[in-house]
């Protein structure tokens, strides 16, 4: 069978798959999978039944994608260990947002301590004297301590935040 006559074989069997009551998808189902293993599962005749899919009505919709499932190999261990060690790590000094810290510590005078979600970086904010717009800065991890220890009693910590710790 060329690969025109293997389409339209599908074609048939998608057809009456849809038009299938649910006592019938299931026996429809296994013929639709059984052609694209003879076909030999080809990206084609992949491409193909996902483009088709997206035209059926929902319920028809769910076989296919079981048959997609079935033709599609899972991911084996060692592929997802090479995508692991693809990905680049962190840089642990990189410009960090918002989003990327946690408050820890909030006076309502003006100093608010944030500690990045990922990693070990501090940061404080204040009104600058001159301005009175806050100055965001990193600080050391000898800042750290000794900050921990000058408001170590105080009550603006956020609980569960980890800070006072």
């Amino acid at each position: 069978m060329d690969n025109t006559q293997v389409l339209e074989k599908l074609d048939e069997i998608l057809v009456r798959l849809c038009h299938a009551g649910w006592k019938e998808r299931e026996e429809i189902k296994a013929e639709l999978h059984e052609a694209a293993v003879q076909a030999g599962a080809h990206p084609s005749i992949v491409g193909h039944l996902e483009d088709a899919r997206k035209s059926m009505p929902l319920e028809a919709r769910w076989e296919v994608d079981e048959v997609l499932e079935m033709l599609t190999p899972p991911e084996t261990a060692e592929e997802e260990e090479v995508e692991e060690e693809e990905e680049e790590p962190e840089d642990p000094n990189k410009q960090l947002t918002m989003s990327d810290l946690d408050v820890v510590y909030d006076d309502p005078r003006g100093l608010v301590v944030y500690k990045s979600k990922k990693g070990e970086r501090w940061f404080a904010a204040q009104p600058d004297p001159m301005t009175g717009q806050p100055r965001m800065f990193e600080l050391g991890a000898p800042e750290v301590e000794q900050l921990k220890a000058q408001l170590a009693g105080s009550p603006y910590w956020v609980l569960g935040s980890g800070g006072a710790a």
